[in-house]
Parts: C-alpha cells; sequence; structure tokens
C-alpha cells in the first residue's frame, strides 16, 4: 500500500490549564470521510497547548500506523500549533519544543516513504469530533483503535521508499482533472473583487464568448472520451459550466466547495483601491493562510473545502471537467506542486483558461498544462 489520502482531526482539553489534561485524535479516509481510527488518553496534569500537541503526535502516529506514505492533511482549530508547525511562529515553550519535534519527526518519517503532511486551521465547532474525545480522556476514559485495512482499498499499489523511483508503477490510464476559469464579467474587467457571499454577477457578452471558447478547447483536448463537468455555487462559473456540458451533451453538477473564497468586507472593493488605502492588510492577506477578513474566509479553510472536492473529483476517475475560480484552481496546483502560499501568487490563471492535473491509482500526479488560452485567440 501506499500514498494514501488521510486527514487527522487533533484536539486537546486541561480542566484548570494547567489542569487535568487530556488529548483526541482521529483519522479519515480523505475520500469516504469514514473514520478509520481514534485515540484518546490522559496527559496528567498540564496545559491545554501540551494536551493538544499530544493530541497532534497521537494522530501522526496512528496515520503513520496506517500508511507510512500517507499523503495527510492534518485539521487543527489551534491556530498557535498551525502556525509553530508550518515554521511561522517560533516555539519558546520547552514543554511544547519537545513534543513539535517529535511531530516533525513523524512528519519527516511520512515524507521520506513518499506521503506528505499539511495543516489546515478549522473553526472549533468543525473540530468537534477530536474535542469529544479529548473530553473522554479527561474523564478517564482512553481510546484506542484502528480499523483493519481493506486490500481492496488500500492494497492497490506498492510501498514507495524513493518517491522518484517507483516500484511497479500504474501505467493504466490516469484521472484527468481539467480545472477552467470562469470567462470575465464586469467585476472581472473593473479589477473587482468578488468572491462567496459577494454579488455573484453573471458573465457579461465577453465572458459568454470565452465560455464557449473555453467549451470547444475541452472538447478539442479530450476528444471523443465521456466526462463529468462539475460547477461551483456561482453564477460565473454555472454559466461556464453550462457552456461546457451543452457541448459535451452532459449535465453539469454543482460543489459549492468549489466556490471562490469568502472575501468578506472587501467584496465589491477593486485591487487599485486596496493597494492605496490598506497595503498592508493586502500584504497580509496575500501572506498568512489563517488571515480572514470580517465575514470572510481564510486561505486554510479555503484549502480544505477545495482539496476535499478535489479529492471527491479523483474518486469519480475518468475525466472531470471543473469550472471554477482563481484562488481554487491556484490550491489545486500549489497543492500538487508543494508550492508556499506566499508563492501562488506566482501562478498564472486567466479567465477562461484551462488547466490540467492526472492523477494515477499508485498516488502519482502530474501537472499536464497550465493556463491555456490557446483557444481564446
Amino acid at each position: 500500500m501506499g500514498r494514501r489520502r488521510l486527514v487527522v482531526e487533533a484536539d486537546g482539553g486541561s480542566r484548570g490549564n494547567p489542569g487535568n489534561a487530556g488529548y483526541g485524535a482521529l483519522v479519515r479516509d480523505a475520500v469516504s470521510g469514514e473514520v478509520i481510527a481514534e485515540r484518546a488518553e490522559s496527559v496528567g496534569i498540564a496545559s491545554n497547548n501540551v494536551a493538544e500537541y499530544s493530541g497532534l503526535v497521537a494522530g501522526l502516529k496512528a496515520a503513520l500506523g496506517i500508511d507510512p506514505g500517507a499523503k495527510v492533511t492534518v485539521r487543527l482549530d489551534s491556530k498557535l500549533l498551525v502556525e509553530q508547525m508550518t515554521g511561522r511562529w517560533k516555539i519558546k515553550s520547552p514543554d511544547l519544543r519537545g513534543l513539535a519535534i517529535e511531530a516533525r519527526e513523524l512528519a519527516a518519517e511520512l515524507s521520506a516513504a513518499g506521503g506528505s503532511v499539511t495543516y489546515a486551521w478549522i473553526p472549533r465547532a468543525e473540530n468537534s469530533a477530536a474535542d469529544a474525545l479529548a473530553n473522554s480522556a479527561m474523564d478517564g476514559k482512553s481510546m484506542s483503535w484502528t480499523r483493519a485495512p481493506d486490500p481492496d482499498v488500500v492494497n492497490d499499489a506498492e510501498v514507495v521508499t524513493d518517491p522518484d523511483v517507483a516500484t511497479d508503477p500504474d501505467v493504466g490510464v490516469p484521472t484527468r482533472i481539467v480545472l477552467v476559469r470562469h470567462g470575465v464579467t464586469d467585476f472581472t474587467v473593473a479589477g473587482k473583487i468578488d468572491g462567496r457571499g459577494g454579488p455573484d454577477p453573471s458573465l457579461n457578452a465577453e465572458g459568454r464568448r470565452q465560455a464557449h471558447a473555453a467549451a470547444a478547447g475541452v472538447r478539442a483536448f479530450i476528444g471523443d472520451r465521456s466526462a463529468r463537468v462539475i460547477t461551483s455555487s456561482l453564477q460565473r462559473a454555472i454559466e461556464t459550466g453550462a457552456a461546457i456540458a451543452d457541448e459535451l451533451g452532459v449535465r453539469a453538477q454543482v460543489d459549492a466547495d468549489w466556490d471562490e473564497q469568502n472575501f468578506g468586507d472587501w467584496d465589491d472593493k477593486s485591487m487599485g483601491d486596496l493597494a492605496a488605502h490598506h497595503p498592508q492588510e493586502l500584504l497580509r492577506f496575500r501572506r498568512d493562510p489563517l488571515y480572514s477578513r470580517p465575514g470572510g474566509e481564510a486561505h486554510a479553510d479555503l484549502e480544505v473545502r477545495v482539496l476535499a472536492a478535489f479529492e471527491r473529483a479523483i474518486a469519480a476517475g475518468g475525466t472531470v471537467v471543473v469550472a471554477s475560480h482563481r484562488k481554487p484552481i491556484m490550491t489545486v496546483l500549489a497543492h500538487v506542486l508543494g508550492i508556499p502560499h506566499e508563492r501562488i501568487w506566482r501562478l498564472a490563471t486567466a479567465p477562461a483558461s484551462l488547466t490540467s492535473v492526472e492523477v494515477w491509482a499508485d498516488g502519482g500526479t502530474s501537472v499536464a498544462f497550465v493556463n491555456d488560452t490557446s483557444h481564446l485567440r
């Protein structure tokens, strides 16, 4: 087995801080969402942060035991842990430093076997399962179980100790994900921000022309292969996806996880105005994945939902065409290519452009092309 996609959710708590402390951690299959392991244990008298780090370590150990080469997304409601584990904040407490080193060593083991570990912050309400396990631990109830692997699910690839040299690689037909950015709207032309929760404009006349050109470009790329078409829930993507679906003779499906980022109070603002009047906030927005505007959404939150949608598209197999937006497409490319958040802005994704990602059954992934606009000429 190798390169399975897993999600670790972890939490910890202390009644007294420091006080009676415990942690909870679980591992989910990233595609099905099914819980396949749980851990809960008391850590005695300790702080909240020690308990949270203990939960992270336990979750990574469980993931490592399930698949040493897994691609792991760790979801935490502690911004402190996310910032420290990604190296953006220093770890000053000696109690936390040792646990952080242990977590990094576990992540290094996963990476050495061809896997990876990424971190994402989530609101506390979305971490309720791990929180319940932590509370059980503080009540004196331990938990440690892992579901036996299903050979029909996880044994479809050999263990890969060197990510550049695979044994018996999959040479079959990959799943092809074609990412299409929507055509232009009046907001696009004016350089205005419009995200999830914003005014939600339709394509303008030029955008409709681009959508039909993109549809022809998709047809030329996939040829006679059948395909599924998915769109975000925003109007400009729905209209772009409808043109593609009509060209392919299928019905488009809406998946709101492909929506653009929610920019909160910056919706309907121009980038020029933001650069002139809010340069520091704009710089932080570009650099800090946990930063969000009032009423908006952090990049880390966007990443969690977009990558979940990406995994669902991969699981569908065949050819999947997704009509989406700039940030979601950039997020997929950054995930596949391992590009740090602060550098994703270097990725060009023009309106009505096509980008293609190919994923093989053994976990091998490649980017066939990015930002193809040849069909628009």
